[in-house]
């Protein structure tokens, strides 16, 4: 495949990192970057709404989820094409990473348009640095699938990974992928983190087990 070079006369598609809960976590290049562009494509227009509003600035928005953003990817490219920069965010955190963004920002690539990335907020990340787990290596599974047979078929195939598994996991299901986890991965050390860097935020360390029993037991799971 040949490489692929980028026009100097186009705009810019950032990807911008956003705060998962803390609005203290938007760094100022984000803030720079977001007061600059001439288009800001989101998951939900209505949450960035919000963060625009607290930030006192005032940009045109553009939904770009899950269910659109393949229909929107002609559009944003053109206006990129025609000089205009467009910064992409998701709700929380970076976008692409199990969030929309990644057909905008390969078609990005492939149309020479340059992208660009403000970092910032990684749930991931951020759950990985304060696990005590092991992060010299680590895998990001991303979330698991959602019936049972198929989450053990995917866990299965990770069984063998030496390295630290990061998983994202939807609370409703958080329960039944961690007894999946036990007993196909084993009762090994784990760590939970729920509502980071947000005013109920909370860590938990155990193994698998412990970690189902406990959160099994309350009312209101997550």
């Amino acid at each position: 495949m040949a490489a692929e070079s980028v026009k100097e006369t186009t705009g810019t598609l950032f990807v911008v990192a956003t705060p998962l809960g803390n609005l203290d976590d938007l760094t100022f290049r984000a803030v720079k970057c977001l007061k600059e562009v001439q288009l800001i494509a989101c998951e939900d227009t209505r949450r960035t709404a919000k963060l625009l509003n607290h930030l006192g600035i005032k940009r045109p928005l553009i939904s770009c989820f899950e269910h659109n953003e393949r229909a929107r990817i002609d559009e944003l490219l053109d206006r990129i094409d025609r000089g205009e920069s467009i910064a992409l965010v998701s709700d929380a955190g970076t976008p692409t990473i199990s969030d929309p963004g990644f057909p905008l920002v390969r078609a990005a690539h492939a149309r020479g348009i340059r992208v660009s990335p403000i970092p910032g907020p990684s749930a991931l990340v951020a759950a990985l640095s304060v696990s005590g787990l092991p992060t010299d290596e680590f895998l990001f599974a991303g979330f698991l699938p959602r019936t049972a047979s198929a989450r053990r078929i995917r866990l299965q195939t990770l069984s063998e990974q030496r390295a630290t598994l990061v998983f994202y996991e939807s609370p409703h299901r958080v329960v039944d992928s961690l007894a999946d986890m036990a007993a196909v991965l084993g009762d090994r050390e784990a760590f939970l983190g729920r509502e980071l860097t947000k005013r109920h935020e909370e860590m938990k360390r155990g193994s698998l087990c412990e970690l189902a029993r406990d959160l099994g037991s309350r009312v209101e799971v997550l």
